[in-house]
């Protein structure tokens, strides 16, 4: 069973770095504790993960079918890539670290089918575009009518505070029920571990990242990209959430990421552009490009040298 060591990195590594979408604004805000966050989202992700996070698994099967090396060989590339953005506090995609893997190890092998490819690309484009679109509505209409009835009640401490664990809540178990198959769908694939297995080792390895090494990047999208309010970090939150669960529901793993950065750029839009940091921006954008490029050399290294040693 050790070559189900590599899906455990990966779990981890997402969520030590997925960590900052689910609480990042919540945290740096101000309104909530790191290990009340942490505790807590680690059991809803592990619950979206039961619940929902089947519906992933065949979406990479499509790209590919992977064998038991080929499914090892592509965890540690994807695991490695996040491990090493995480510590640079980077956010990134763990959906595009597992493609890039997969499309890095595929063409060494022949065993790529692009025409998948094209829905999976399509979603990285239009997550962030949609977490934008749901976090900038919402702002913009409390923004607009501050002195209504429901934006009075929002932002009363003790309502906001429970509004605030309530999309937290309904963020990690939407990032459990999106990107479970990040972690173990290439071993349910090959046939190494049944769904219900992957179901619970996926889970628990994202939740134990959440706890572990988490930190660092909270602090760049909790405060560093835009300033946010609570108001605004709740908004932030669920605004990443309801994109995570659309996907779940048409079974496309995307990237929490690239959604929780689209809806922070929302609010920023809203207060002013000059409140968006350009040099943090740069690094994100970076981090998007970076990971599927270094992921799939990573995994394309790997499989030579794998070569070497089976042959």
């Amino acid at each position: 069973m050790w070559i189900l060591s590599a899906g455990m990195l990966m779990g981890w590594s997402l969520g030590a770095n997925d960590a900052a979408n689910l609480f990042g604004p919540i945290v740096g805000s101000g309104a909530l504790r790191f290990w009340t966050a942490a505790w807590v989202s680690s059991a809803f992700v592990l619950l979206g993960a039961i619940v929902m996070g089947r519906r992933g698994f065949t979406a990479y099967d499509a790209i590919g079918l992977q064998t038991l090396l080929s499914s090892f060989l592509i965890m540690a590339a994807a695991g490695v890539t996040v491990a090493l953005m995480t510590v640079l506090g980077l956010p990134v995609s763990s959906t595009q670290a597992v493609v890039g893997a997969i499309v890095g190890a595929g063409l060494l092998e022949g065993g790529v089918t692009f025409a998948p490819l094209v829905r999976i690309i399509v979603s990285w484009v239009l997550t962030p575009i949609g977490g934008l679109i749901a976090a900038l509505i919402p702002y913009g209409l409390m923004n607009r009518f501050p002195d209504a009835l429901p934006m009075r009640l929002f932002v009363r401490s003790r309502v906001l505070r429970v509004v605030l664990l309530v999309v937290m809540c309904y963020s990690a178990f939407s990032l459990g029920a999106n990107n479970l198959a990040n972690v173990t769908g290439v071993y349910v694939n090959a046939g190494l571990i049944g769904p219900g297995m992957g179901t619970m080792l996926g889970g628990l390895a994202i939740g134990l990242g959440i706890l572990t090494f988490s930190r660092r990047v909270i602090r760049t999208v909790g405060n560093r990209l835009v300033e946010l309010d609570p108001v605004a970090a709740a908004v932030v939150v669920f605004a990443e959430a309801l994109t995570l669960n659309v996907y779940a529901l048409i079974g496309v793993p995307v990237s929490a990421s690239q959604a929780v950065v689209g809806a922070v750029l929302g609010i920023g839009l809203i207060k002013g552009v000059q409140t968006i940091d350009g040099r943090v921006l740069r690094r994100v954008l970076f981090g998007w490009i970076g990971t599927p490029t270094l992921s799939g050399l990573m995994a394309a290294g790997f499989v030579l040298v794998a070569r070497l040693f089976v042959a």
